[in-house]
């Protein structure tokens, strides 16, 4: 393998399987209930108190559209940490469950297909072939861009003065 190898931690979403760079990976915890932020996208489920640091929590299946699930004991966040430049930006992820770690040389990474402007791939580092199966590995810095992630106003619901909370969190975790 080259000397220009890093390591991924994968983690599965909806059958597939994704990677993050693992040097990104602040912790791994299980899911926890969060506080809402009221009038943010679906995606962002809202935030925890992490030793101090307010980390605003993404389900990654809304993020990448596909349909919210209810958190079962697989469920995890993946606590990521990157930079915007002049700042760190923590931020978790809700995904189905954690993986593997592997190892994948800069020469194994294949771009990603151009599917024009239908599919958005912004988040796409590239593809990997890992024992005989396609990882999809994400570029972390393009995935906690802070205007990608909280700029989305216009997709935000509104919460309605009857929500509680607890009506955003899945039914079996509240």
């Amino acid at each position: 393998m080259s000397s220009l190898a890093q390591e991924y931690l994968t983690f599965l979403l909806d059958g597939e399987e994704f990677g993050v760079d693992i040097l990104c990976v602040q912790e791994i915890m299980v899911w926890t209930p969060v506080t809402v932020i009221p009038g943010t996208p679906d995606y962002l489920r809202g935030v925890i108190n992490l030793r101090g640091c307010i980390v605003p929590i993404v389900d990654m299946r809304q993020r990448f559209g596909r349909a919210p699930v209810d958190y079962t004991e697989t469920t995890v966040v993946i606590v990521l940490r990157t930079s915007d430049g002049e700042r760190s930006v923590v931020v978790g992820l809700v995904v189905d469950a954690v993986s593997e770690v592997y190892k994948v040389a800069s020469v194994d990474i294949k771009e990603a297909p151009d599917f024009g402007g239908h599919i958005d791939s912004r988040f796409v580092r590239g593809l990997a072939t890992v024992d005989n199966k396609l990882i999809i590995l994400l570029n972390a810095t393009r995935l906690l861009n802070v205007k990608d992630l909280y700029g989305v106003v216009a997709q935000a619901r509104p919460v309605p003065s009857s929500e509680s909370a607890a009506d955003r969190q899945p039914a079996n975790w509240s």
